[in-house]
This record gives C-alpha cells, sequence and structure tokens, in this order.
C-alpha cells in the first residue's frame, strides 16, 4: 500500500514488483550457499587382487620334481678320504667341493695328481690317493717266453710297456698302478687317440708327479 501510495503505482504492477523481489533474494541466497568449498574426503584404500594375467605371468616351479635335480651333480669319491661314497653337490661344484663332502683327504695320502679347481661331472669317479698294487699280493711270475702265435707277454718288472698297446694286465703290474688306475690310463687312451708321448700320463686322473716319475723309465707311448 505504502509503494502503490508513494510511487502510483497498481496493485498488479505491486504484486509483480514483490514477486521479482523475492526471487532475486531465492537466487543470490542459492548463488551464496553453493559457492562454499566443500570438504574433500580422500578415497578409500582396498587392496586391489591380482588380475588373472598377472596370476598367469608367475611360472610355477613348486610342482616340478625335475628342477632341483637338474641342478645337483652326482660323483664318486673314492680311496684315502674319511668319507668315501656316493655324493651329491650343486651344479658348478669343483672337485675341492667333492673332497670336502667326502670329509677331506686322509693324513698323508697323496693328492697331488688331481686338479682341485677342476669342475665336476656328473656320474664321474674320483680316486684319491695311491690304490693298493696288484704286484704286492704276490711276487711276480718270471716272464714267459712270446707264443708261437706272436702274442704280447704279460709285462714283468723290468719290461718296457707300450701305452698304446698294452692290455689291463700289463698296465695293472706297473709299480704304483692298481685295476683302478690302470682302467683310467686306457679310458684317457680311448678317449684320445692314444698317447704320442709319456708326458701325457700326467693328464691321466690319480698319476701325480711322483708317481709319474715311478712309471717313466717302465713305459713308452
Amino acid at each position: 500500500m505504502w509503494i502503490r501510495l508513494r510511487c502510483g503505482l497498481e496493485p498488479g504492477t505491486c504484486a509483480a514488483l514483490v514477486l521479482v523481489l523475492v526471487a532475486g533474494v531465492a537466487l543470490a541466497a542459492y548463488h551464496f550457499w553453493s559457492g562454499r568449498p566443500q570438504p574433500v574426503h580422500p578415497p578409500e584404500a582396498r587392496g586391489s587382487a591380482p588380475s588373472p594375467a598377472a596370476e598367469a605371468a608367475v611360472p610355477d616351479t613348486a610342482g616340478e620334481p625335475g628342477a632341483s635335480a637338474a641342478a645337483d651333480v652326482v660323483v664318486d669319491v673314492v680311496g684315502k678320504v674319511r668319507e668315501p661314497g656316493v655324493h651329491r653337490l650343486p651344479a658348478g661344484s669343483r672337485v675341492e667341493d667333492a673332497l670336502r663332502a667326502a670329509g677331506g683327504v686322509r693324513p698323508g695320502a697323496e693328492a697331488d695328481g688331481l686338479n682341485r679347481a677342476r669342475p665336476l661331472v656328473d656320474g664321474e669317479q674320483i680316486v684319491v690317493g695311491e690304490p693298493p698294487p696288484a704286484a704286492s699280493v704276490a711276487p711276480p711270475a718270471p716272464t714267459p717266453s712270446p707264443p708261437a702265435g706272436g702274442g704280447s707277454p704279460a709285462a714283468g718288472p723290468s719290461a718296457v710297456v707300450s701305452l698304446n698297446s698294452a692290455t689291463l694286465e700289463q698296465l695293472d703290474a706297473l709299480p704304483g698302478i692298481g685295476p683302478v688306475l690302470a682302467q683310467h690310463i686306457i679310458d684317457f687312451r680311448d678317449q684320445n687317440g692314444g698317447f704320442t708321448d709319456i708326458e701325457q700320463l700326467r693328464d691321466v686322473n690319480g698319476i701325480g708327479d711322483s708317481r709319474f716319475a715311478d712309471l717313466r723309465p717302465h713305459v713308452q707311448p
């Protein structure tokens, strides 16, 4: 009424003006409240399950029975050691590791012929020390005369034996050579196409410097 009397407005015009004012106040209040900063809550940390692709990328070696067996070598250590026998060692082990697994070399045993830094081969035999010579069991028999058919006589104590044609018995009769070392000499001869020099005996497993010095006068290529 006061606005109408003051401004000379019609009742309809006054009502419209009031509605406009109310709407403006409401709009201003909305913008005021919507413009206030809202608190930001951090997302909850939840453990993510591994995807099937990630699980498939991890190899499962627990169920492979041959995985550990392929990583070992098995060797037979015989001779003058404290615990001779078959021993299983990790791949890449050396002769020194095999001797340690066998309890070590007995005091006084000769092991100069062993290359302790040599890598082990699966299934090999390592002979430590000098095996008992077969000639010590009985006195040597006299050298028989050659047979009519032309065979090779057995080697006597003073006979010179050919490394390339000697039999196991002839090598066994040499000083300091038993059946084990005699077989090693034959194996070395077969694998390398024979001997060209007696110095090659040093490469035979189990023959050291002192044993080679004893054999030198009795052998030839």
